[in-house]
């Protein structure tokens, strides 16, 4: 992900999460620690062309973290009507590759409790539930399951 592509990812951010979307400050933020020797980050899109060959357009994006050898997954998102397609798994193994590089030995994300979609894919890459944050997602005060893979099973 670079900055060109910012707006389109703040489109499919609004329309996948309404009432808790990142800023664009957010972004511009995690941008900024994705580039370069100390980088600690790791943003990707995923795009497909237009209709006929036409303009390329974002379908998806996904987001790590990495301090200290844990790694956090920040976002994942796939376009509506690119669910289904395998894009979510395609995002997650390319943010797994991102942790094995960053020397993680853990990765850590947050789901909603109600995206059992999200929980399927997380479980077949090895995710197990290890607690609830309450009301973590605002302002709609929705639980967030936390889960979390080990390096161990990244690498292996």
């Amino acid at each position: 992900m670079r900055w060109w592509d910012l707006p389109a990812v703040l489109l499919l951010e609004e329309r996948m999460f309404p009432e808790d979307a990142w800023s664009p400050g957010m972004f511009w933020s995690e941008l900024a620690h994705a580039r370069g020797p100390f980088a600690t980050r790791r943003y990707l899109v995923a795009v497909e062309d237009g209709p006929g060959g036409g303009a390329e357009r974002i379908v998806g994006y996904a987001g790590l973290a990495a301090v200290d050898g844990t790694g956090d997954v920040q976002t994942i998102a796939v376009a509506p009507d690119r669910e289904g397609r395998g894009l979510g798994a395609l995002l997650l193994t390319e943010l797994l590759a991102a942790a094995t590089a960053f020397d993680c030995h853990e990765v850590l994300l947050e789901v909603r409790v109600d995206n059992s979609r999200a929980q399927r894919l997380y479980k077949r890459f090895g995710f197990e539930p290890i607690g609830v944050r309450r009301g973590y997602y605002q302002p709609a005060g929705v639980d967030a399951l936390v889960m979390r893979r080990t390096f161990e099973e990244i690498d292996g």
